[in-house]
């Protein structure tokens, strides 16, 4: 993961700066660096971005469900990853964006907004599940079973700005039930004296076994929404380890400059975000957060695939109806770096057992527009 992220950034030009401006007045010259200076000064207009920067931006996103009040660490347990957007993102040498792009066409989204506001990202990490005690050697057989994905992710978005319209699509393939997933918890308990998880042997596909997921989402941006406070509602389908239907409603509140589109935490999936993040470098911050009703068919990392897993759950054994919730909170600096912090959470996946559990977890996003 070190090396794959030592390449993305790597591959990220940041642009040069231009000229300052000329006769300043020498108090407000004096007074810039003063925040309650620059909440006076009037807000620029929201930028609408008609053609896709070749270097959007660049994040590091940490989950855990260490970093929420109380003691836990079982479930969604930790998720690593990093994203750029723009076309450098499209056309790096990972990216997915050729496949998807043809998935696209045969499912009639490619094309569905006939506007050139477009946008793309390119994704990978690494996340993983575990069951409540972790020291059991043995299968749990009434809890959670260890699971994880290692992956890279492509998506696109196409926006109407006439019909305040944005679709959506991801594609996604990665590897399910390789030791990494393990051999990183394991490193990192191991740093700051936790115990040891013992029984990723038994994770879902042991062994590695290769997974996809496509997605199509359609947001509306609604019409209460004002210079501060953004409500959208969305439409997402997907097809793959999570096949699913999902209807969510999100809001963003505060100071804001980014287009609507650019920011939406409600694609998220565990820990694969599959979005593009904002890409103004203007100084701005906002409460955001959401719910999300889901009809989940099919989840391979309680279920399994193809290969025999030691400890798996029968579709009649889960909850096909999750709802969702998140809240976060983003503060961006007026020169282009971002920090956020995001609480969310679901309702029980399993009927029964051990597992059945409410999960809970935060994440830390740090990110850099240009």
């Amino acid at each position: 993961m070190t090396g794959l992220l030592v390449i993305l950034l790597a591959s990220l030009a940041v642009p040069g700066t231009s000229s300052g401006a000329t006769n300043v007045d020498t108090v407000q010259l004096a007074r810039a660096g003063d925040p309650a200076f620059e909440e006076q000064r009037p807000r620029r207009p929201r930028t609408n971005p008609a053609q896709e920067r070749e270097t959007g931006s660049w994040s590091l996103t940490l989950d855990n469900d260490l970093l929420v009040p109380g003691s836990r660490d079982q479930d969604y347990t930790y998720g690593i990853s990093v994203a750029a957007t723009g076309t450098r993102a499209r056309d790096f040498a990972l990216s997915l964006n050729t496949p998807l792009t043809w998935i696209d066409r045969l499912t009639w989204v490619e094309g569905i907004t006939n506007s050139n506001v477009r946008g793309h990202s390119f994704e990978a990490g690494i996340f993983g599940f575990t069951p409540e005690d972790k020291e059991a050697e043995a299968p749990l057989y009434d809890d959670r079973p260890y699971a994880s994905l290692l992956y890279v992710s492509s998506s696109r978005v196409q926006v109407d700005p006439a019909k305040q319209v944005a679709w959506h699509s991801s594609l996604t393939v990665g590897a399910m039930g390789l030791d990494l997933a393990g051999d990183i918890q394991n490193g990192v308990h191991k740093v700051i004296g936790s115990d040891r998880a013992e029984g990723w042997e038994h994770q879902v596909s042991d062994g590695g076994e290769p997974t996809f997921r496509y997605a199509v989402a359609r947001q509306k941006i609604l019409p209460v929404s004002t210079d501060n406070l953004e409500v959208k509602s969305t439409v997402e389908g997907s097809l793959g380890y999570l096949t699913e239907a999902r209807w969510s409603l999100s809001f963003r509140a505060g100071r804001l400059h980014t287009p609507w589109w650019q920011t939406s935490p409600e694609l998220a999936h565990y820990g694969e975000r599959n979005n593009a993040t904002a890409m103004s470098q203007d100084h701005e911050h906002y409460l955001w957060g959401g719910i999300a009703l889901v009809g989940r068919a099919y989840n391979a990392f309680l279920q399994g695939q193809f290969r025999d897993s030691e400890v798996s759950y029968d579709s009649n054994e889960l909850n096909h109806g999750v709802a969702e919730a998140w809240l976060g909170y983003t503060w961006a600096f007026s020169d282009g770096y971002r920090l956020s912090y995001v609480l969310r959470g679901h309702t029980s996946e399993l009927k029964d057992g051990v597992g059945d559990r409410n999960v809970l977890w935060g994440g830390l996003v740090f990110a850099k527009t240009f």
